[in-house]
């Protein structure tokens, strides 16, 4: 007589992860796009100049909102985020593409998002003019208990479900969006610009945003990792107020 397993225990994390798995992504795949209109084949010359010298050039593109040359780039991340991230993430659609894992073909890891301590919780003001601020400890440990509590339960049913022969499409009709998942997001870098403008806050922006902390955390490390690969575009976007071109 076989043991009936027992069910997988559920994990909690306040983090998200972000990692760069591939690029094609340089300042002077903007100079080379950007020259091409007077220079012709001549521009293919930036492709090993060092950008430096050119970097008046990037932010005379940025600044006069010259957007095309900061096309001419790619950057595929990893993230692991909770669902409701990826619900947000995926109204970015121009200069974007998708890939997520499917809970109609595999089964969904019980890992879930509970805020930390740092995560404020308490929201003050209307719909366009509220903030964010400090929960008390108490509100904090029934925020963690009722989440913690509530995502146990709906993986206990989605776990029954699965034993009893019901199709995985089905069963993950019960589990909630804080749930953890995975994708692979491609863009370029103006397209990255865009969604930095709308998903995060940053004292040198000139049209304030008011993202969600956790696709904001999202959008820091995603933002981190292209100022690394293209230091002259990234300056250029945060001396010009964080507008994407």
């Amino acid at each position: 007589m076989s043991e009936t397993p027992e069910p997988t225990k559920a994990h909690f994390r306040s983090d998200v992860t972000v990692d760069l798995v591939k690029h094609a992504a340089s300042d002077s795949d903007v100079l080379f796009a950007a020259r091409v209109s007077t220079a012709g084949e001549q521009s293919l010359e930036e492709v090993t100049k060092d950008p430096e010298r050119s970097k008046g050039l990037i932010n005379y593109l940025m600044r006069d909102r010259h957007g095309s040359p900061f096309e001419h780039n790619s950057m595929t991340f990893f993230i692991s985020a909770p669902i409701f991230v990826f619900r947000e993430f995926m109204r970015h659609r121009v200069g974007w593409s998708y890939n997520e894992e499917s809970g109609r073909y595999r089964e969904l890891e019980p890992v879930f998002y509970v805020p930390g301590e740092s995560r404020k919780l308490i929201q003050q003001g209307r719909p366009g003019k509220y903030e964010f601020v400090e929960g008390t400890r108490e509100q904090h440990e029934l925020t963690s208990r009722a989440m913690e509590d509530s995502y146990r339960q709906a993986y206990e049913a989605y776990q029954e479900m699965l034993a009893a022969g019901v199709a995985r499409e089905v069963a993950r009709a019960v589990l909630p969006v804080g749930l953890f998942s995975t994708m692979y997001a491609t863009c370029n870098a103006r397209s990255l610009m865009h969604f930095l403008g709308l998903r995060t806050q940053h004292e040198l922006a000139k049209v304030p945003s008011f993202p969600q902390r956790e696709i904001e955390m999202v959008g820091e490390q995603m933002e981190a990792h292209w100022a690394q690969l293209m230091p002259l575009t990234h300056a250029a976007f945060n001396k010009n107020g964080r507008v994407a071109p």
